[in-house]
């Protein structure tokens, strides 16, 4: 009978520790989401509105009302949005210097031509914020359409599931290592 490698067993229950260890992070991770979704939610059908300030605004003010006043649009651009019926379509945005200094994008409105001409040069624009963070407009601008608002619930919170990969990548380590053991001997 030949004695069990001290050094490859040493390296398999430290690696296995490290698994086990990244799954119930994994698992914190998960009340900390709910948590941030949670938060999210609230801020979503929260009346008041915020203002964007020229320093931006903060994860905190997610799914917030806000206003802004686009002193002058820098960038006109697009990407791949959903308007309020959920169609797939394109997002015109723009990129505007505000009021007071700094920053901001603007989901102006929605349409199907990525090429669409949008007639608007700048001013008040109210709306919700969203990641990145843009300010989606609600009324749309520029005679586009409404933009799908956006929705917290669509942030994935799959934190268990990587949690229970996490612990079945450790019993699998066991496994194989108790399998190659009982090989060797």
């Amino acid at each position: 009978m030949r004695r069990i490698p001290i050094l490859p067993s040493v390296l398999v229950l430290v690696a296995v520790a490290i698994m086990v260890s990244l799954g119930v992070w994994q698992l914190h991770r998960l009340d900390e989401k709910e948590a941030l979704l949670a938060h999210f939610a609230a801020a979503r059908v929260n009346p008041a509105p915020v203002a964007w300030s020229a320093a931006g605004v903060s994860n905190d003010l997610l799914y917030r009302r806000a206003t802004l006043t686009c002193a002058k649009v820098t960038a006109r651009s697009s990407m791949a949005g959903r308007n309020a019926s959920d169609q797939p379509g394109v997002a015109q945005t723009a990129q505007c210097l505000i009021d007071g200094g700094g920053k901001a994008l603007v989901v102006l409105g929605w349409s199907v031509n990525p090429l669409t001409k949008v007639d608007w040069n700048g001013g008040v624009v109210t709306g919700t914020i969203a990641p990145g963070p843009r300010l989606v407009a609600d009324p749309p601008l520029g005679g586009l359409a409404a933009n799908a608002l956006p929705d917290p619930s669509e942030i994935p919170n799959n934190h268990f599931s990587y949690a229970i990969q996490w612990f079945l990548f450790a019993i699998t380590a066991v496994v194989i290592y108790v399998i190659a053991l009982r090989k060797r001997r």
